[in-house]
């Protein structure tokens, strides 16, 4: 592998992943906050509300199958655990500027890498400190006496899918350091050469494979030709909007299943609680890559839930792992969670957002209201993806939101390859024209097979 693979085999072009808590900001300042009782705002989230999709589908039903496999929620949920992590707590209401992210607001691996073999030892390979530390068998992450993940971000263990791609992006990293080493690296370059190839690839991947996906390939190259219309921060002054942490950015929430196959002729299993994380991967429940992603020479995978307001019966009774000890049942939804987050931190409504961007808000019809207000954010997004997205992806609102802010936060980074080489193109081997997700999980594979 030649050292291009990232950039220069140098220190100094591993991403920054030093500085405090990050702030939080509003896209659209000048929007009046949706005036609704937290109360009644929350219904919707509640079993037997509309965003309940818990009743089993009668054969006389068409699919609930979206256009992309599974996996692309999962892989949005490590996005989001790479640039946010609001520590604050659901039901009280707090003004943004007081909010403080605990992640830098960049898509820099900091989930993975931390502080680094100098200042995360225990993340890395004491025999060999330039690669991450695996489990036993290489087959789930490290853990401590208790079962604990000893990783960069303890929500990446919380359950079965978002562990098997850290886990991933892990082997990913230490196959990288084997090419660089190959190559004739110096071994003091080798971790911040790897470290920059795996991030710059996995930055290619967010904004050619997984934000297309989501919100469409012509928004992401006008987005890229152009700039943001509402989200472009000067390099080092990114911050999150709260319109995308908090409202748009938690579409995948509506397009996970209740159930999974894990492996080939295997039977279905509901995500929670059966694969709740936090404890060793059970032998049982090894999860083929393939069951939720596109391979080449592979039959297709399992595809997403389409988008429509509604989530199903895993994601409405949390399990306590997840969500602690909880002052009410009904927080327990995390259709009421997501809304309460848009409530306590005062978001405008969809419709005054989709007026502001000259689009033509949803009835209420299309949004199947039985409120008199207008709709919280979140769920206008996952009904403006049913309508104008066919289920399939974000309308044009979710989709604005989303990609300019994935785009600006690379943009914004130093250290990014949109910042120092913005024409550099993906070096590590493709089985397509362009390398993608699953060229990144394959490479981290023993023998390269899934």
């Amino acid at each position: 592998m030649n050292t291009s693979t990232g950039a220069k085999a140098s220190a100094e072009n591993a991403p920054d992943l030093t500085g405090g808590p990050a702030r939080y900001g509003r896209m659209f300042p000048d929007l009046e906050p949706l005036n609704c009782d937290l109360g009644v705002l929350t219904h919707p989230g509640e079993r037997g509300g509309v965003c309940d999709g818990s009743a089993t589908p009668g054969p006389e039903q068409p699919s609930d199958d979206a256009a992309e496999a599974a996996g692309w929620p999962f892989f949005g949920q490590l996005i989001a655990h790479d640039i946010t992590a609001d520590r604050s707590p659901i039901a009280s209401a707090t003004a943004p500027e007081v909010l403080r992210n605990a992640r830098s607001p960049k898509l820099n691996l900091e989930m993975l890498y931390s502080d680094g073999p100098i200042g995360s030892p225990y993340l890395f390979d004491v025999a060999d400190p330039a690669k991450f530390l695996l489990g036993p068998d290489g087959t789930d992450l490290p853990r401590n006496q208790q079962g604990v993940a000893i990783i960069g971000d303890p929500r990446n263990d919380s359950h079965l899918f978002v562990m098997t791609l850290h886990l991933s992006l892990l082997r990913a990293h230490n196959r990288i350091v084997d090419l660089l080493r190959e190559d004739g690296v110096p071994e003091a370059d080798v971790f911040a050469a790897a470290q920059t190839a795996l991030t710059w690839h996995y930055q290619w991947i967010v904004i050619h494979d997984f934000l297309p996906r989501l919100a469409g390939a012509d928004l992401v190259r006008q987005i890229l030709a152009e700039g943001g219309r509402w989200y472009s921060p000067p390099r080092n002054e990114a911050y999150i909007p709260l319109e995308f942490s908090h409202a748009a950015y938690r579409y995948g929430h509506g397009q996970i299943r209740h159930r999974y196959r894990l492996l080939a002729d295997d039977t279905e299993v509901p995500v929670f609680p059966d694969l709740v994380g936090f404890h060793p991967a059970r032998a049982d429940h090894r999860l083929d890559l393939s069951q939720i992603f596109d391979f080449p020479g592979r039959p297709p995978a399992q595809r997403a839930k389409r988008l429509d307001g509604r989530l199903p019966a895993s994601l409405l009774n949390l399990p306590r792992q997840l969500t602690g000890a909880v002052d009410a049942t009904a927080h327990s939804s995390l259709a009421v969670r997501d809304l309460m987050r848009g409530g306590t931190t005062a978001l405008p409504s969809g419709e005054a957002v989709a007026r502001l961007l000259d689009e033509i808000p949803l009835t209420t019809a299309q949004l199947g209201k039985t409120w008199p207000h207008d709709t919280p954010l979140w769920f206008y997004i996952l009904k403006e993806a049913e309508h104008r997205g066919s289920g399939d992806r974000l309308g044009p609102v979710g989709g604005r939101i989303v990609a300019e802010v994935l785009v600006g936060l690379v943009r914004a980074d130093p250290a990014s390859y949109l910042a120092r080489e913005p024409d550099w193109t993906p070096t590590l081997p493709a089985s397509g024209g362009t390398f993608g997700l699953a060229d990144l999980v394959v490479m981290g594979m023993p023998d390269g097979n899934i």
